[in-house]
């Protein structure tokens, strides 16, 4: 099991007219990802309030913010207790026997153009096998083709403008893995996390977008990017891309800095926890 104590700070200042937050940044509570000793600290006298969706276990929070700095803090304690397989034994699931809740993951969105991705997945990925191994094989493929170039993607970047112009950050290669696997009939979804691993040369810890693709009935990790280390990944939120989870989505004239994240992994082999390590195995925190 993994044990991560989490920190995240977000600071804002916010013009004479207030501004609206929805904020995903509070740890998806499900069968595999038990969180505790949550604190959420807000510096302005405020009321959130805080939805959580049944079947994905997001929480977004929504605040109406007044004039000024404000301030949010979140810390809580993830245990991770992954489900795990062998990559041999994880099979594609058949459009026909895919539960309706995931058969919007198929279709194209606005930042996964999968519609027009036909010939190249054809002819790339249209002979492998039909599992967890072409999975594999797709993330690999973004893998060597993208290079991961801070700055050098904004808000409209979709997956086919990373694939002209072969550069881009996390939430990029998300979005080229998963227009690939959509256009080979595998339901992909956008998951936010922390980049727990992350080579310090790349600055400091962020937000991190991943891929949980759906297979033998359950959502399995992967990422694309190949920053940072999968067994770590702390799950927020997860949609179709990114305009679904974005850690804040702000209405209102705000001006913003960098966050502050912390993501410390527990050592203690007493209490059954391991320090995060590259694994072969699949694996996944959904609830499944």
């Amino acid at each position: 099991m993994i044990r991560i104590n989490l920190q995240l700070e977000l600071n804002y200042q916010i013009d004479q007219h207030g501004a609206d937050f929805i904020f995903n940044i509070h740890a998806a509570q499900t069968r595999h990802q038990l969180v505790s000793n949550e604190n959420l600290y807000l510096s302005q006298p405020l009321t959130p309030h805080i939805h959580t969706d049944s079947s994905t276990g997001n929480r977004c929070m929504r605040l109406r913010a007044l004039p000024g700095d404000l301030k949010v803090q979140y810390s809580a304690t993830i245990d991770l207790d992954h489900h795990r397989a062998a990559p041999s034994q994880i099979f594609e699931v058949p459009v026909h026997r895919l539960p309706p809740e995931v058969l919007t993951y198929l279709y194209p969105s606005r930042y996964c153009e999968s519609d027009r991705l036909g010939r190249l997945v054809t002819k790339e990925f249209g002979s492998l096998w039909q599992g967890y191994g072409r999975v594999q094989a797709i993330k690999d493929w973004v893998n060597r083709n993208v290079m991961f170039t801070s700055n050098t993607s904004n808000s409209n970047t979709s997956a086919l403008d990373t694939l002209i112009d072969q550069v881009g950050v996390c939430r990029d290669f998300a979005h080229v893995m998963i227009a690939l696997c959509r256009a080979v009939n595998i339901p992909a979804r956008m998951t936010t996390g922390t980049d727990f691993g992350a080579d310090p040369s790349l600055g400091p810890h962020d937000f991190h977008a991943y891929v949980e693709a759906y297979l033998d009935n359950r959502w399995y990790i992967f990422d694309p990017s190949g920053t940072a280390i999968p067994m770590a990944f702390v799950r927020f939120a997860t949609g179709r891309d990114a305009a679904d989870v974005a850690f804040a989505t702000i209405f209102g004239n705000v001006m913003t800095q960098a966050p502050i994240i912390s993501a410390v992994a527990v050592e203690d082999s007493a209490g059954g926890f391991e320090l995060p390590y590259y694994c072969a195995d699949g694996l996944s925190t959904d609830g499944g």
